[in-house]
């Protein structure tokens, strides 16, 4: 059984762009990428709403952070779970919304705020649904941790995923 936590992490806020995606820049940018201000690797992009070309953008962007990552599976299930929490940020809220990826020693956050309050619901797949449905259960069956942080305007739909082998 995996666990489920809420809350944690840092508060991310600011107007932004509807444009398709940016990177945004943090304290302790170098030239050959992004760190926080402690040299942790870290990836920022600005989602614009309702654009589902940005999905594969995203996976591309996060494919290239994580390629030193050294763990490919886990590299894999990241951009899978990844992909379904900007999908569902762009179909479900009309918004912008924004994509936080932290690389720590001790593994993976990755974090996609919106700015619609409603919080997401886990959904028992429907067959007759197609695809839709199922990203929240894959996230509860393939993360070590996530949950669901409420701001004041929307929220920030989170995972982690530790350092281990897939």
């Amino acid at each position: 059984m995996k666990r489920q936590a809420r809350g944690g992490g840092p508060v991310v806020s600011g107007a932004f762009s509807a444009k398709t995606v940016q990177t945004t820049t943090t304290a302790g940018d170098t030239a050959d990428g992004t760190t926080d201000q402690h040299g942790v690797p870290q990836l920022r992009l600005r989602l614009g709403r309702c654009d589902l070309r940005a999905v594969p953008q995203v996976r591309r962007t996060l494919r290239d952070l994580l390629a030193h990552w050294g763990r490919p599976g886990r590299s894999e299930i990241a951009e899978l779970l990844t992909s379904e929490l900007v999908t569902n940020a762009l179909v479900h809220t009309n918004h912008d919304a924004l994509l936080t990826v932290t690389v720590g020693p001790r593994g993976l956050r990755v974090e996609v705020r919106d700015f619609v309050g409603h919080r997401p619901r886990l959904r028992v797949p429907n067959a007759d649904d197609g695809t839709h449905g199922r990203g929240l259960i894959l996230v509860q069956s393939l993360a070590d941790a996530w949950g669901v942080r409420v701001h004041g305007v929307g929220k920030v739909v989170w995972f982690e995923l530790d350092g281990g082998v897939a």
